[in-house]
């Protein structure tokens, strides 16, 4: 049976398209960048027909690559971060900005401008945050919307739509305004395995009891890879793609990751307790699946449904990681742009001073890597980084060993995160790395070593485009269920064992990373 799917996947910085046939092979694949201001410290905005019009110049070029005609595509689904965008009554662009430009309708996922408002969500003690490991983050959209009600009030009182972003495409593709069980589950305090879903007594407590009639919300959200309908005429045109291609609800960016590397464990739930997909890009998330709901104090989640349907997923994850070494290059005086370029000659160094001095390089440095605050599992969006061992060099070298000391404490933070996992229930030793970070060969040494997992990077180039395309193939009829999608689409990956000669070292820097996070509260106390 011939047929093809497409998957759009938008990041903190570019849109991504990818062509993939019913087996999962990634036939074409194209990007267009996207725009972000930071208008002032702690704000980050989007404009989202910018996104759009990205998303449609990278599909036309993903198919064009992948010499597959537009008929051939029977499906479509879209990933997405979990940004805000906000529309009035006619559907047309809203500011979130304090200038009032409506171009920047779009509130970025790492944007924390509510910080304030997250806290006053913690300090309801509601049992939705039974769901989001105790504390509400900043990154979440119940505070963004109440900082835009509180902040912004004459905005509030035209807003006619609320999307997290992955539902924005598909309404913007398919004219359906349903939102997606991953997106209001994770993002929105949505209780997907109760009914009704939305706990209005919540909403009522922090002021947004108007949520749903305001922003257009439905009472129950769609499940992952259910069709929404064909692409309308005007998205058609837009995308390059016919009417006949149906449209997947979608997911946020890094569950569609997870679905895409652990996917092809679908029938075998006793063994997926194991294996965690570590989805590692600008930031990092980790997601591990379970048959029962297991909470871990500062995850996110159990939430139900949000990747396949009858399983339960948690969140992990960091806040800045390839962002954070991006600010080390940048901050160093030895440093620059940091551009690919500049990266693999750092990576190159490394290597060759470490082997120069063994186990002595950079071993009196410590970075604890909180520099955006500690998602998990602390869940404290205030923390801070810190930097112990510096001296007065600032050559290239001395840029080098702070780039590696980071890039070990982002390491060990996942450690940290696993082994907060596997006190409360999973039995994790198997790591699945996608994203930008498998480009790094220092990361992805050190993700097996410093954490003693193994690794396996997927063979799929795109596993968040994989994980999109099994909700485009579901929607475009190509298989019954989201769970025979995934069964068959689902790609091997490349093994690497942690180096037992490596053991002893990190098992130090750890302990000295658990005693960074126990003096740095001493010093917030004093």
């Amino acid at each position: 049976m011939a047929g093809f799917v497409c998957a759009v996947d938008v990041g903190t910085g570019s849109a991504r398209a990818g062509i993939l046939d019913r087996n999962g092979n990634l036939l074409g694949r194209a990007d267009h960048k996207i725009a972000m201001r930071q208008p002032k410290p702690g704000h980050a905005e989007h404009d989202s027909e910018d996104i759009w019009s990205a998303v449609c110049a990278a599909v036309k070029a993903a198919r064009e690559k992948a010499g597959v005609g537009a008929e051939d595509i029977v499906g479509i689904s879209f990933d997405a971060t979990c940004s805000l965008v906000v529309r009035d009554v006619e559907a047309n662009q809203l500011s979130v900005s304090d200038d009032g430009d409506n171009r920047w309708d779009t509130i970025v996922w790492l944007d924390h401008r509510a910080l304030a408002e997250a806290d006053e969500c913690t300090a309801t003690g509601h049992h939705v945050l039974d769901h989001v490991g105790g504390v509400m983050s900043p990154e979440m959209e119940i505070p963004k919307l109440m900082w835009l009600k509180r902040h912004l009030p004459s905005q509030w009182q035209k807003t006619g739509y609320f999307f997290d972003l992955a539902d924005f495409l598909t309404w913007k593709a398919s004219g359906s305004t349903a939102r997606s069980q991953c997106t209001l589950t994770c993002k929105w305090t949505y209780l997907a395995h109760e009914t009704p879903g939305w706990q209005d007594d919540f909403l009522n407590t922090v002021a947004l009891g108007d949520l749903l009639a305001r922003g257009n919300l439905p009472e129950r959200a769609s499940p992952v890879g259910a069709d929404l309908g064909p692409l309308t005429a005007q998205a058609a045109e837009a995308l390059g793609l016919t009417t006949a291609c149906r449209v997947g609800s979608g997911l946020i960016d890094a569950y569609a990751g997870a679905l895409g590397v652990l996917g092809r464990f679908v029938g075998d739930f006793a063994s997926i307790e194991r294996h965690m997909a570590l989805i590692a890009g600008t930031s990092s998330c980790v997601m591990a699946m379970s048959p029962e709901p297991r909470p871990f104090a500062g995850g996110w989640g159990p939430y139900f449904g949000v990747t396949l349907a009858d399983c339960w997923t948690s969140e992990g994850g960091q806040s800045a990681t390839g962002a954070l070494l991006d600010h080390i290059i940048r901050w160093h005086g030895a440093g620059g742009e940091p551009d690919a370029a500049m990266h693999g000659r750092i990576a190159e160094r490394v290597m060759a001073l470490r082997a120069e001095e063994g186990e002595a390089f950079a071993s009196r440095l410590h970075v604890l890597p909180d520099f955006h605050g500690n998602r998990s599992p602390l869940a404290d969006s205030h923390a801070v980084g810190v930097i112990s061992g510096l001296t007065l060099d600032a050559s290239f070298d001395s840029l080098c060993r702070l780039y590696w000391r980071t890039a070990v404490g982002i390491a060990l933070g996942v450690r940290h995160i696993l082994e907060t996992l596997n006190e409360n229930g999973y039995v994790i030793d198997t790591l699945h790395v996608t994203g930008g970070h498998t480009k790094n060969p220092l990361l992805m040494e050190l993700y097996a070593d410093a954490t003693g997992c193994t690794v396996i990077e997927p063979l799929a180039d795109e596993a968040v485009l994989l994980g999109t395309g099994m909700a485009a193939a579901a929607a475009g009829g190509l298989y019954p269920t989201l769970t025979e999608a995934a069964a068959a689409m689902q790609q091997g990956g490349r093994e690497r064992k942690p180096n037992p000669a490596a053991r002893k070292g990190f098992e130090r820097d750890y302990r000295i990373f658990l005693e960074m996070h126990r003096q740095r509260q001493v010093l917030e106390g004093l």
